[in-house]
């Protein structure tokens, strides 16, 4: 079974999908995605699909949904059985050894089948370790990997319940993480020229993030553009201001006053200024080369 949660949710057995178009079965296909191979009780599934509380005849509901769940895998199953049965083709994967019934729920197998999301926290990891390592060649590589498996937002087009809405954020939260180490390994290689228009788009949309707001000042500061920076430092305090009643943190007020001093400083290059620590890449690498799209499309997706 190959599992994409990352974008609109897409659930294929042996390439034919089982994704539901109706509301209900989809979100209770989405919930059993979110803990593949693992048993969801049915009081989460209840929770989710009731979060006011389940309704008289529940439980029936839900058998129900299970019921239309497993008549999909059924028909994708009856898709792939070849004309001429082979030896061993009856000891293939049946609905319900694929949509389990467990004690107390419910567990969906995949059966070793791919998995977005775990492609994503692997390829992710990597990119940490070899930050750690200082390896940014690598771990910018590992990092935009992870990227570029999201096609959009988690679960799109899923009528999320409560249990959901915190996976999402959770994913969301995730994601974010990658991007702030995947931009910090690009500036530490020097491709500071290179990430300022991504850059841009992003702190657009992520108008409250503050770690990509920092990054996008290191860009143009390196780039010779302090005044640009500190715009960007104004416009994230006017909207922290307004929306949260808060105003950026120490370490990014640190940061402009070291954007003011190159503005005041004439002559002075961006590379030799006290620009705060956390915000300084451990090694700077110098990079001859400029792809094309350094974020992967689906990183502003």
């Amino acid at each position: 079974m190959d599992v994409r949660i990352l974008g609109g949710l897409s659930v294929r057995e042996n390439g034919v999908s089982i994704t539901p178009t109706a509301a209900a079965p989809r979100q209770l296909l989405a919930l059993l995605t979110a803990s593949a191979d693992q048993v969801v009780p049915v009081t989460v599934l209840t929770e989710e699909l009731w979060p006011s509380g389940p309704p008289r005849g529940a439980r029936a509901e839900l058998q129900s949904h299970i019921a239309e769940l497993r008549t999909l895998i059924t028909g994708a199953l009856r898709d792939a059985e070849p004309a001429e049965p082979r030896p061993g083709w009856s000891d293939r994967r049946t609905a319900d050894a694929i949509l389990v019934s467990q004690p107390g729920g419910y567990r969906l197998d995949t059966g070793g089948g791919t998995n977005d999301v775990r492609q994503f926290e692997r390829a992710a990891g990597a990119g940490y370790r070899a930050m750690e390592a200082g390896d940014l060649s690598r771990a910018a590589l590992r990092l935009g990997e992870a990227l570029a498996l999201w096609r959009g937002e988690p679960y799109a087009g899923v009528a999320a319940g409560p249990r959901l809405r915190r996976e999402i954020e959770r994913l969301e939260t995730s994601r974010l993480s990658v991007l702030d180490q995947w931009v910090e390994a690009q500036l530490g290689l020097g491709r500071h020229s290179e990430l300022v228009s991504e850059l841009t788009g992003l702190v657009a949309r992520y108008r409250t993030n503050e770690p990509l707001h920092a990054h996008l000042m290191v860009a143009l500061l390196r780039c010779g553009q302090p005044d640009e920076a500190l715009i960007v430092y104004e416009r994230l305090r006017v909207t922290l201001k307004s929306e949260n009643g808060m105003e950026p943190s120490a370490r990014l007020r640190r940061l402009q006053r070291s954007v003011l001093t190159v503005r005041d400083t004439a002559g002075r290059p961006a590379y030799g200024l006290r620009i705060p620590t956390q915000y300084i890449p451990s090694r700077r690498i110098p990079a001859p080369y400029a792809p094309d799209r350094l974020v992967p499309a689906a990183a502003v997706g």
